[in-house]
């Protein structure tokens, strides 16, 4: 149903990930405020930088942004969500054996 979601005011900052929303028309927003109304998840702190967002997928920023703590706590900076299909195009399951090098 979603990607990305929270309850308890929770501070989210999405960079570089790829979201391929279904094509269920209902189930395009990656983000989900779990039994919050508006008024009290628009102060929450929930950014997107760089993802790509596929099939209508979308993401629903809210409050100020990202703390200047969470930028310096950050030692790597996000890759382009372009990348992602090309970086992880051999992932998966180890096709290892029992006596094997794997």
């Amino acid at each position: 149903m979603y990607a990305i979601g929270g309850s308890a005011s929770p501070t989210i900052n999405s960079q570089g990930n790829r979201f391929l929303a279904p094509n269920d028309h209902e189930n395009k927003e990656v983000t989900k405020r779990e039994e919050a109304v508006e008024d009290e998840w628009k102060s929450w702190n929930w950014r997107s930088e760089g993802d790509l967002m596929l099939n209508g997928a979308y993401f629903t920023p809210s409050g100020a942004g990202a703390s200047k703590s969470y930028a310096r706590a950050s030692s790597l900076s996000a890759r382009p969500s372009s990348i992602v299909g090309s970086i992880t195009a051999n992932a998966g399951v180890l096709g290892c054996r029992r006596g094997s090098r794997c």
